[in-house]
């Protein structure tokens, strides 16, 4: 099986393939709330288990607090209780994260979850101390956001004697240390593989990962729903094939650095998420129509598919 049954109340109901979801934008770069409640029906009708809100996809440090607010009461409105809403809280100064946290409980957020600091205090005592104050804020479960850093479990076993710190999401390729770390805790904690070109291989360890969270999940989510569908059933075989899809339209997404391409995607399929925020820069129509065509060529999805 592709992980170990937990047992606690705020583990049920929580594996499976969830998208790190896309904050749309109206074309005067403003928040778009219904585009928020499309891309959530259409990807619980895909199978998705829930989303991540405001997370590196969904452009958390590009946004002010009060659009990381509407996108959460957005979210919380359109689901309607059907999925698990995780809401990356992750802010430059702690004391923004904990207002944002408490905000999340106040709404109905599931849970709450936070990069380690960027800029100021890139260490772990000051991600220690920057969790700590987080996890500390509410009574909803911690979810530690690991992305481009090393694990290391003998020290990072650490944030889970933390207050309410109950699961990681792991953007990383080294499962044999998330293993190791899984193996040291000695309690029950959740942990989901942020790479979405090898979700099959994180599942496949058995034990350690109980679904994974990304970004290519809310262009093809019925790709991502049916690995963690397949893997809980040991049939790998079949998984592999979505994998192989999965994996060709990550790599066209992944080509450019500019990652408004990635929303371009959300375009062809229907749901029109505008562009990245800059530092990224809106796509011409040229450009647009250009990589559009290279997307159709893969013959994975149709245009327009998510609005059928």
């Amino acid at each position: 099986m592709m992980s170990l049954s937990l047992e606690g109340k705020e583990f049920q109901n929580m594996n499976g393939a969830y998208a790190a979801m896309f904050t749309p934008f109206t074309a005067d770069n403003r928040v778009n709330p219904e585009m928020i409640e499309r891309i959530i029906e259409f990807g619980l009708a895909n199978g998705l288990r829930g989303f991540y809100l405001t997370g590196s996809t969904g452009e958390g440090f590009l946004l002010s607090e009060a659009e990381r607010k509407l996108v959460m009461e957005t979210a919380v409105r359109a689901n309607k209780g059907r999925g698990k809403l995780i809401a990356h809280v992750g802010c430059l100064a702690t004391d923004d994260a904990v207002t944002l946290a408490r905000y999340a409980a106040e709404i109905g957020i599931d849970w709450v979850s936070s990069v380690a600091p960027v800029y100021f205090g890139q260490s772990f005592e000051a991600a220690f101390r920057h969790y700590q104050r987080i996890s500390e804020a509410t009574d909803l479960p911690f979810m530690v956001y690991s992305i481009g850093q090393a694990l290391v479990p003998e020290r990072d076993v650490r944030f889970f004697d933390l207050k309410n710190v109950k699961g990681i999401k792991y953007t990383g390729r080294d499962y044999y240390a998330a293993q190791c770390l899984k193996r040291k805790l000695g309690k029950e904690a959740i942990f989901f593989a942020g790479c979405d070109e090898q979700l099959l291989c994180g599942l496949a360890l058995g034990n350690v990962f109980s679904g994974g969270i990304g970004t290519t999940y809310n262009i093809i989510p019925k790709h991502f729903a049916q690995i963690c569908a397949l893997a809980e059933k040991d049939d790998f075989a079949a998984a592999a094939r979505y994998q192989d899809e999965a994996n060709r339209v990550v790599e066209l997404m992944i080509e450019d650095e500019n990652w408004s391409t990635r929303k371009a995607m959300m375009r062809y399929i229907g749901l029109d998420c505008g562009a990245y925020r800059y530092p990224y820069a809106p796509l011409t129509e040229e450009q647009y129509q250009a990589f559009a065509a290279r997307f159709a060529a893969l013959g994975i999805v149709e245009r327009d598919y998510a609005t059928r």
